[in-house]
């Protein structure tokens, strides 16, 4: 095996003897001290040219004082951390040229962003080719997120979406034009992701959900349920106690005007989504709401989104469904993302550290 340093994650050596490895994103880079030059030796080793054994024997050379298992301690830490790959990696057997071609980008992005040690770099991308997406509404969030896993090369998308295309989608929902109006969006949507990936399965149902057991059946057959439809009210708690029945994780994704939100929850790994609305319920019944201003008259309630925000949502949900899917990078579960769109600069995630003592679900658990 002969190892090196992920270009992405090319070291930088200061003069105060910090290296810092990984770049510079939060979350990937990594300091070291180095207060005699051995690490930073290491490091140079460790450019793809010399077994592991051939890297020991030339840094304790320079550095006898370093016993072996010292440097292979070193090693090991950098390979588990994820700055390592080996430049001898067998070819992936599992992919075609073609698909090595196409998903190309994608194979970088999941080195960069990847904290832990892969026998091979396409493991991600093979993880996705096997894995089962059901998507419980195609409008502007779904629309989105499910191109961008269709693009992306999950094995398997099902699609779920009663409605037909009106004109006021198409300020938002990606895969529809001025030509589909009237048509289902269900067959449309299919129709647009086949041909973005023909090496895809892609099926659709015009169901419209109406009941917990609907989304319990649909748990029970895929890797990760989506839920990107605000219809029926209901229909998030159905998701989770779906999935909590099924051991299916799960994703949901929306927009409140500027406000984008999602939620990641994996049954069976901490607390669910009932136990951050018990969380919600107990925090609000502290600071009771004594009136609201209202209209004079009743106005309409509409969908406050264009293409920019809702595409937003549906490309952060594609996201985290593909780090459930392949475990880059290693996203926080059992929580809730929030990120403003009107300020650019005010991000949050709210969880609970444990089940709610009021939650049914995870106290019948």
């Amino acid at each position: 095996m002969r190892l090196r340093i992920k270009l992405e994650h090319r070291p930088v050596r200061f003069g105060d003897g910090v290296i810092q490895i990984g770049g510079e994103l939060f979350g990937i880079a990594g300091k070291l001290h180095d207060p005699d030059g051995a690490v930073w030796a290491l490091l140079g080793l460790l450019d793809g040219s010399r077994t592991v054994d051939q890297v020991v024997t030339d840094l304790i050379h320079r550095f006898p004082e370093h016993s072996v298992q010292m440097v292979l301690d070193g090693i090991e830490t950098l390979a588990k951390a994820g700055y390592l790959e080996d430049v001898d990696e067998p070819e992936c057997a599992a992919l075609s040229t073609w698909q090595r071609e196409r998903y190309g980008r994608g194979r970088a992005l999941n080195q960069w962003v990847d904290r832990e040690w892969r026998d091979s770099s396409w493991e991600f991308q093979v993880k996705l080719s096997r894995a089962r997406v059901v998507l419980i509404g195609v409008g502007g969030v779904g629309s989105t997120a499910a191109l961008a896993l269709a693009m992306s090369g999950v094995g398997t998308l099902h699609c779920v979406e009663p409605d037909v295309i009106t004109l006021s989608n198409l300020n938002r929902q990606i895969l529809y034009t001025e030509q589909d109006l009237g048509r289902r969006k269900v067959e449309v949507a299919v129709e647009r992701l086949r041909a973005a990936n023909s090496t895809i399965k892609v099926t659709g149902e015009p169901t419209r959900i109406d009941s917990l057991e609907s989304l319990r059946t649909l748990a029970a057959e895929y890797d990760v349920l989506i839920v990107s439809a605000d219809r029926p009210k209901a229909i998030r708690s159905w998701a989770n106690q779906a999935c909590v029945a099924t051991g299916t994780p799960w994703v949901f994704g929306g927009y409140h005007g500027p406000q984008a939100s999602l939620g990641l929850y994996r049954p069976g790994t901490g607390p669910c989504f009932e136990c951050a609305n018990a969380a919600d319920r107990e925090r609000d019944a502290r600071r009771p709401k004594t009136g609201m201003w209202l209209p004079a008259e009743e106005t309409p309630q509409v969908h406050a989104a264009n293409a920019a925000t809702a595409g937003m949502v549906g490309n952060l949900v594609a996201h985290v469904v593909m780090s459930v899917l392949t475990g880059a990078p290693p996203l926080p579960v059992n929580c809730q993302y929030g990120y403003s769109l009107a300020t650019m600069d005010h991000s949050f995630i709210t969880d609970v550290e444990r089940p709610h003592p009021q939650c049914p679900l995870c106290n019948a658990a």
